[in-house]
């Protein structure tokens, strides 16, 4: 995971976790238990949807590793494809 995103994602549920602490203690209700709730699974939404991406990310990368793979092969024996596509 990038370090910026694991870090911003970390800000972002601080944030989220002081707001929703000042407004708990402002309003004098201690009953936590239902908001942490919907925080935890809001963080476990977000968890998921940046898994996707990174997977998305690393299938792009072998297929770029592959295309570069085949074009070195290809080019040592002189038959490099025209424009690059493998």
């Amino acid at each position: 995971m990038n370090e910026n995103l694991k870090y911003g994602l970390l800000f972002a549920l601080g944030l989220t976790a002081g707001a929703l602490g000042a407004v708990a203690l402002s309003r004098g209700k201690l009953n936590l238990k239902p908001a942490m709730a919907d925080l935890v699974a809001a963080g476990m939404e977000i968890k998921e949807k940046a898994a996707a991406v990174i997977e998305r990310c690393r299938e792009e990368v072998e297929d770029v590793v592959a295309e570069a793979d085949h074009v070195r092969k290809t080019k040592g024996k002189g038959k490099v494809p025209a424009g690059g596509d493998a």
